[in-house]
């Protein structure tokens, strides 16, 4: 896949060897967003066993979370929530699911993050610039359930750049930020080693000493984050404070899913910025060889190996969530630049009547 306008640089995205047969086998297809090109891309296979690649664009897209044929996604400053209107079995134009943006709320430009999908398919979300957790709010741009207790007002200072939450039996458990700081972007001066994973039920820190940890998550009995400035997928043992490394990823880790046996994980290339420098991810990258890449990357849970990577190359150089899509093969999305939304009709029939 190329990018049609020809003053940018070709977009391509390549899998590695066996990556469609991994698809295939987990019977599932991707999401992810990238900000930086402000795109929503959907991955998945054709009948003859290729590699698809959808793409939407939406002005600074991150969070993302999928769940019983629905999407939501933040923007620049908008939550929207997508509707999967094909049926099971059906296919259109050659896709077996095609998202369409049915509500778009609007947040102003709060920085989401993370997203997660609660039983009544609403959202609960990290509003990062205000420092907490928040839902959808019927009177403003969303509402605040939680911050760390050492945040005194919910105010848009991003003052310890919260970024990540890990859910469990649909109630947030854990929470990552960057540093412990009460002022505005305070966080910056702790990107090395001032990294926070805390409890959010009792407000204690779990782990400390983390360099810009991300992407917290509950899965199989177990928790897991990202280390991103180290470059390091771990679990954490709760009743240690221990972060234990699983594996080095090549590259600014942000986004984590699973499906089976296997993580599902987002890098990125740091950018040419303050918050990149100075962090060990980059002096291990020199040490053992390596260039940082823009990638998916998919890890075996039992053996740490990184058996498949999904690569991105040209324009899009960050990325910031993932999904797995569980059931699709080919997944489509619209958007807003072609008059296909207009026609794109789906009557809830399951609804009630007036007077039924």
């Amino acid at each position: 896949m190329t990018a049609t306008d020809t003053d940018t640089p070709k977009l391509a995205i390549h899998g590695s060897r066996l990556f469609t047969s991994w698809l295939a086998d987990q019977k599932a297809s991707l999401a992810f967003t990238t900000y930086q090109a402000g795109k929503l891309f959907l991955i998945g296979m054709k009948p003859g066993g290729e590699l698809s690649v959808f793409e939407r664009t939406f002005d600074r897209c991150m969070g993302l979370a999928a769940g019983d044929g629905r999407l939501w996604m933040s923007s620049l400053y908008q939550l929207w929530r997508f509707e999967n209107f094909l049926d099971p079995g059906t296919v259109a134009d050659g896709h077996d699911a095609m998202f369409v943006p049915v509500t778009g709320h609007t947040t102003g430009d709060a920085d989401i993050h993370d997203i997660h999908i609660r039983a009544d398919g609403t959202p609960l979300f990290v509003v990062t610039r205000f420092n907490c957790i928040a839902t959808l709010s019927d009177r403003g741009s969303f509402s605040p359930v939680w911050n760390p207790p050492f945040i005194d007002r919910i105010a848009a200072e991003d003052r310890c750049h919260l970024n990540g939450m890990a859910v469990q039996d649909d109630v947030p458990r854990f929470v990552t930020c960057v540093g412990r700081s009460n002022v505005a972007e305070g966080w910056r001066d702790h990107r090395q080693n001032g990294g926070l994973l805390i409890d959010v039920e009792s407000g204690e820190t779990v782990v400390e000493g983390l360099s810009m940890p991300h992407s917290p998550r509950v899965y199989d009995g177990q928790l897991w984050v990202l280390q991103t400035g180290t470059g390091e997928f771990g679990r954490v043992d709760i009743a240690t404070g221990q972060f234990e490394p699983v594996c080095f990823l090549p590259g600014f880790a942000r986004g984590l899913t699973f499906v089976g046996d296997y993580a599902v994980i987002g890098l990125s290339r740091p950018r040419g910025s303050d918050t990149f420098e100075g962090l060990a991810l980059n002096e291990r990258l020199k040490r053992e060889g390596a260039l940082a890449k823009c990638a998916i990357c998919i890890v075996n849970l039992k053996t740490g190996d990184l058996e498949h990577r999904l690569d991105i190359d040209g324009v899009v150089q960050e990325l910031y969530d993932v999904a797995v899509l569980p059931g699709i093969r080919r997944p489509m999305a619209l958007g807003f630049r072609t008059e296909q939304i207009r026609f794109a009709i789906r009557p809830d029939v399951g609804a009630d009547i007036l007077g039924k």
